[in-house]
């Protein structure tokens, strides 16, 4: 029997709509599928939401992680290396960061220090600067005074990171398992 959600607009209870998964057999699997469902769709609209801030307040066209890669380089005004990078972004495709940061350097955003592999790292241009900084003020204007208006909002926004950081090394663990038992 589904299970209602008060009030959610996921709320299973609705009629006319079908609740039933492929991956799920009760009412925990729904919900972790649903779950899963919706973290694919905000990572959609997320880079998308990226990429067109950025493109409002510079003229790269760059995606979401490119975007991500931008704003991680500034954090903390440090130069960060690729490993640094692709820890902070729990990434592990480090020829897509490469790439990625060719790009930014060629925009002119991010300059590129030192040599070899251990040597080399990153950090933001004046340009990169100004442009992150114009980010910011926009992504205020329009994100945060957009959330700031939901009552309680802030507090669900602190249970929703603690929730995704238990379910990032969840995922993280669960892979490891999968990869140490793939079939041949």
């Amino acid at each position: 029997m589904p299970r209602k959600s008060g009030g959610n607009p996921t709320d299973r209870s609705a009629k006319g709509l079908d609740w039933h998964w492929h991956l799920a057999q009760g009412p925990a699997e729904v919900d972790t599928t649903e779950l899963e469902f919706a973290l694919m769709r905000t990572f959609e609209g997320f880079g998308r939401w990226q990429s067109e801030c950025l493109a409002s307040v510079c003229d790269l066209a760059a995606t979401g992680p490119e975007n991500a890669l931008l704003h991680i380089i500034r954090m903390n005004d440090r130069p960060k290396s690729i490993k640094d990078l692709a820890r902070l972004t729990n990434r592990d495709d480090v020829p897509n960061i490469q790439y990625s940061l060719r790009k930014l350097v060629g925009a002119g955003l991010v300059l590129r220090k030192g040599a070899g592999r251990s040597g080399v790292t990153y950090e933001v241009t004046e340009e990169g600067r100004r442009v992150t900084d114009d980010y910011g003020a926009l992504r205020r204007r329009l994100l945060l005074q957009a959330v700031a208006n939901v009552p309680g909002f802030s507090d669900r926004l602190a249970d929703a990171t603690r929730t995704l950081n238990l379910l990032s090394g969840i995922y993280e663990e669960i892979s490891r398992v999968a990869a140490t038992h793939r079939r041949g």
